[in-house]
This record gives structure tokens, sequence and C-alpha cells, in this order.
């Protein structure tokens, strides 16, 4: 393949991303990123969790998911829990109102991908569905 095609993928890719994270901060108006969504949907799954296991399970840096989790406790949508066994761990737990947060973000998500997807006939939707799959075997 042609370094030239190559970048044009992936250029384009970037494209598209960018233009889903626009549309997404002026959809979601609760003053958060997708980093933010994707740390309460890790404690929503997971349950309480260090900051160092949720910087691997999502990809950031710990210092990352500290500074993000810092504006999360702000808004009350998670909490921090000291360690029973050992005072020097701490764990960060979603709240009733994060969960509640996540559940719109979710919703207005899932609208935002409808709308992206439907630009596609059934088969590009296939196709690209296959060709994601193949991707994700990396």
């Amino acid at each position: 393949m042609e370094e030239q095609t190559i970048f044009e993928i992936i250029h384009s890719m970037d494209k598209v991303t960018n233009k889903l994270i626009i549309q997404w901060n002026k959809l979601f108006k609760e003053d958060l990123g997708v980093s933010h969504i994707l740390i309460l949907g890790h404690l929503k799954a997971n349950g309480k969790s260090r900051s160092s296991d949720i910087a691997k399970a999502i990809g950031l840096t710990p210092p990352s998911v500290t500074h993000l989790s810092e504006k999360l406790v702000h808004k009350e949508l998670v909490t921090r829990i000291i360690g029973k066994s050992d005072r020097r761990i701490t764990y960060l737990a979603i709240t009733d109102k994060g969960d509640e947060v996540l559940k719109w973000a979710n919703q207005e998500g899932q609208i935002l991908r409808r709308n992206l997807f439907e630009k596609l006939t059934e088969e590009d939707r296939l196709r690209l569905l296959e060709i994601y799959r193949k991707l994700s075997d990396f």
C-alpha cells in the first residue's frame, strides 16, 4: 500500500474523530469531555478503582486521570474512598449523580453515532464493520 494512501486514511479517520468530538461538545452541555465520560464508564462497569488502574484500562496516563478526576469530584460525579487496609491507597467510585450523567452521555452519544452512520448505506455499514473487525485484530 502506498504511503500516501495510508496517510489519507489516517487523516480521514482523524477528521471524522475530530468532527465527532466537536459535535459531542456542542451536544453535551455538562462541561465534560470524552475522557471524563470514559472514566465514569469504567467506574460504572468495574466498581471502585485506583487511578492507575483506570489509566491503564482506558489508555491515559495516571497524572491525566488524576487531573480529570478532580473535575469529576468537584461536580460530585465521583467520590474518593480511602483504602481500609492501606490508607495510602485512594479509590474513585461513581456516585448516583455520576451514573445519571453517564446515562445521559450514552443517550447523546447514540444520537450522535446514529446521525453519523445514517449517511452510510446498509452495505457501507456492513463493509465498515468488517474493516473495523479486521483492524481490531491488529
